[in-house]
């Protein structure tokens, strides 16, 4: 490991120890594990830099690993299967996402060389190595949780670094779809955005259709392309991602699953085990007991 990567590391580290995931920076999560994991969850426009250990994420039956020194970027809301495959209470996975701004993507490409705007093949998901105009303004942001005065005015400011560093680098080209209002991309990013903000309501996916600007066929068909999913899948899966972060909040199971959308219990019953393996009650004991142990 580089000595910038281990500085950045140990920071992250003192940090994950006092806030857990979330931080007083908006959009900026940590994570910090000493046991191999698996996590479903659906990842948002966002860039995540491994600092230490190595994971493996899933999208369909791709894989992409990425372990210390590299990042993985997300164009668009994607279902994914991460498994973090390194980690050790000698070696904790260390690690931070930023969540990315689609709108700031857009209003930065008219500044980009014309040859760099150019629209690429599409892939939802892609990972590079970090390079040192990334670890700089990442560093800044992650230094910024030691002068919390500070953060109202620097962060938005780092986070447009970053989005700058990003779209001038190596994953420019994957970025840049995000911008491109009537790319493939962005349409079915802002109908699985829509999913993601209103999973609790009924789901018409002709109207999702118009939003994009498709055909029925054709949204459905890249809909599935970027996602690996369809419409319906990918706002279960929403669901119940939001009924997991409750039940772990401490909300009652027979209330969790009215609460997200569903009429019926037994229905969100056999949809909860199915996605994760185990009933509500007995998934979120055992997330609760991993998380003890890792304290302790």
């Amino acid at each position: 490991m580089t000595d910038d990567l281990k500085t950045l590391a140990d920071l992250l580290d003192r940090h994950a120890r006092r806030y857990g995931r979330e931080t007083p920076v908006d959009g900026l999560n940590l994570t910090r594990t000493e046991t191999p994991m698996e996590i479903r969850s659906v990842y948002r426009p966002s860039f995540c830099a491994v600092l230490q250990g190595g994971k493996v994420s899933m999208l369909g039956e791709r894989a992409f690993r990425y372990g210390a020194g590299q990042g993985l970027l997300a164009s668009v809301d994607v279902p994914v299967t991460a498994r973090i495959v390194e980690a050790s209470p000698e070696r904790p996975y260390l690690a931070f996402g930023v969540e990315i701004d689609p709108a700031m993507v857009a209003e930065m490409l008219p500044a980009l060389a014309e040859d760099a705007v150019a629209e690429p093949a599409f892939t939802a998901l892609h990972t590079d190595r970090l390079d040192a105009a990334i670890m700089d303004p990442l560093g800044r942001l992650l230094s910024l949780l030691d002068q919390p005065r500070d953060i109202p005015v620097m962060a938005p400011l780092i986070k447009r670094e970053i989005t700058w560093r990003l779209l001038n680098g190596s994953l420019g080209p994957m970025l840049r779809h995000m911008g491109l209002r009537d790319s493939q991309a962005a349409r079915i990013g802002r109908a699985t955005a829509w999913i993601r903000d209103h999973f609790r309501e009924p789901l018409r996916v002709p109207d999702l259709a118009e939003m994009a600007g498709m055909s029925l066929a054709s949204f459905h068909r890249h809909f599935k392309a970027v996602t690996t999913l369809s419409p319906v899948q990918f706002q279960k899966l929403v669901r119940l991602q939001e009924a997991r972060r409750m039940l772990l909040e401490n909300h009652e199971v027979s209330a969790v699953g009215y609460a997200i959308g569903y009429e019926s219990a037994s229905h969100f019953n056999r949809d909860y085990r199915r996605q994760f393996g185990a009933p509500p009650g007995r998934d979120v004991a055992a997330i609760r007991a991993l998380v003890a142990r890792e304290v302790a």
